[in-house]
């Protein structure tokens, strides 16, 4: 169970990563730095904390389904 909390920390921090990045884009885009091929980095930047909820995402998507194959199928006694 530890690693599952773990994985919902990462895709929490990764969310605020990515928003914070999203913001600096904007930024960019206003100051004016899309003109300029040295700043071609900043738009790259939400790409990594995006790549990372992709894959925590889908865990955790995935996770619900994969604990009820786990457990053990009563037979229904009636």
């Amino acid at each position: 169970m530890q690693e599952n909390k773990t994985v919902r920390q990462i895709h929490r921090w990764c969310s605020v990563a990515f928003t914070i990045a999203v913001i600096i884009d904007f930024v960019a885009i206003m100051l004016g730095y899309y003109r300029d091929e040295s700043a071609l980095w900043v738009f790259y930047l939400p790409l990594p904390p995006l790549a990372v909820q992709l894959f925590t995402g889908l865990y955790l998507f995935v996770l619900p389904y994969l604990g009820r194959r786990r457990t053990p199928r009563r037979a229904d006694t009636a």
